[in-house]
């Protein structure tokens, strides 16, 4: 292995998050994890005593965001890898469901992963190394009815992620967008959060939506203990990816839609070049 790492991970409670934590402690790395309350702060930190360190943040308390982890960069030591894991499923049609409800997805899955990033980038910055993984999706590409406000969310994470990139490169700093397909976790149960149906309009193309995604809660193919070391293997990488997918059903619907867009932008070409100065 390489040398050991002090990796920030946000959300380790459960999901995603909990697997990259696990699977960086295993690797013999320190893992800053973010959690929401008392117990499992401690629950996190009698994984693996002195190497799990947990912080107490909820990612859209911003204002506490630089005092805590400064205090944890005290106590443990510079952050050389930050993961934007913390972040949550909304499931409703857009017409059904309120803007407030928009407000809490992107201030959690997007305006948290950027004050998370603002508090950890200037010392990256002054040390000229340092990588970030944003925990994107495949919806940050592909976009599901239902899920609109998840998409909006994770597609303005990826527009940001590959803008950073190019901002931070010149000082030896990475970003990546790590986006998963469909993961045996809990991000289609409790974790979600589901707008109340109203419309009978939508009822044809919603119901059996909401149907299937509670039925294959739990059965997804995609093993979150593996998704811990892909991870492993992107942040010991001396040239990771711009964004890096997992899953085999991301690969094949990122593929498809990117075969799609091709043929309708050669459809409308015509259409595209029309608008230029002769």
């Amino acid at each position: 292995m390489s040398d050991p790492k002090n990796i920030l991970i946000t959300g380790v409670s459960s999901g995603l998050g909990k697997a990259f934590a696990e699977a960086a402690l295993a690797a013999g790395h320190r893992v800053i994890g973010t959690v929401r309350g008392a117990d499992a702060a401690a629950a996190f930190e009698a994984t693996a005593p002195g190497s799990a360190h947990a912080v107490r943040l909820d990612v859209t308390d911003f204002d506490a965001i630089v005092p805590a982890l400064a205090e944890a960069e005290r106590q443990v030591g510079p952050i050389d890898v930050l993961v934007n894991n913390a972040g949550y499923g909304h499931e409703g049609i857009l017409e059904e469901s309120p803007l407030d409800d928009m407000r809490r997805q992107f201030e959690t899955n997007l305006f948290g992963a950027v004050a998370v990033i603002k508090a950890v980038l200037p010392g990256m910055r002054q040390r000229r190394r340092g990588h970030i993984v944003n925990v994107t999706s495949m919806g940050g590409f592909i976009t599901m009815p239902g899920i609109t406000y998840y998409c909006g969310s994770k597609f303005a994470l990826e527009g940001i992620s590959e803008a950073l990139g190019k901002e931070v490169k010149p000082f030896g700093i990475h970003v990546t967008a790590l986006a998963p397909g469909q993961f045996r976790t809990d991000w289609a149960g409790r974790s979600m959060q589901r707008t109340e149906r109203s419309i009978a309009d939508y009822d044809a193309l919603m119901d059996p939506i909401r149907a299937a995604r509670r039925a294959k809660s739990g059965n997804q193919p995609g093993d979150p203990a593996k998704a811990g070391q892909a991870l492993m293997k992107l942040i010991a990488s001396d040239s990771p990816p711009v964004r890096l997918y997992l899953g085999s059903d991301a690969l094949k619907l990122v593929a498809d839609k990117i075969a799609a867009m091709e043929a309708e932008i050669a459809a409308w070409k015509h259409v595209s070049v029309s608008t230029d100065f002769d």
